[in-house]
C-alpha cells in the first residue's frame, strides 16, 4: 500500500469516528432536542462574534505594522 492510500484511509476512519460520535452524543445527551439545538446557535453565534473579533484586531494590527514599513521606506526615499 502506498502512503496515499493510507492516508486516505486514517482520514475516513476520523471521519466516519466523527460522525458516529456526533450522533451518539446527540442520542445520549441529557437534554431535549431544543436545548440542544439553543446551545448550538448559541456556541457557534460565540465562535462567530469571537472569530470576527480576532479577525478586527489582526486587520488593526497589519495596519499598524504596514504604516510603520511604509513610513520606513519614505524615510529611505
Amino acid at each position: 500500500m502506498t502512503t496515499m492510500e493510507n492516508t486516505s484511509k486514517v482520514l475516513i476512519a476520523l471521519g466516519v469516528g466523527f460522525i458516529v460520535g456526533g450522533v451518539l452524543g446527540v442520542l445520549f445527551a441529557p437534554d431535549k432536542g431544543s436545548e440542544i439545538r439553543h446551545k448550538i446557535a448559541d456556541t457557534s453565534k460565540k465562535i462567530t462574534d469571537k472569530f470576527k473579533h480576532n479577525l478586527k484586531v489582526g486587520k488593526e494590527k497589519l495596519d499598524e505594522q504596514l504604516n510603520r514599513v511604509n513610513d520606513k521606506v519614505e524615510e529611505f526615499t
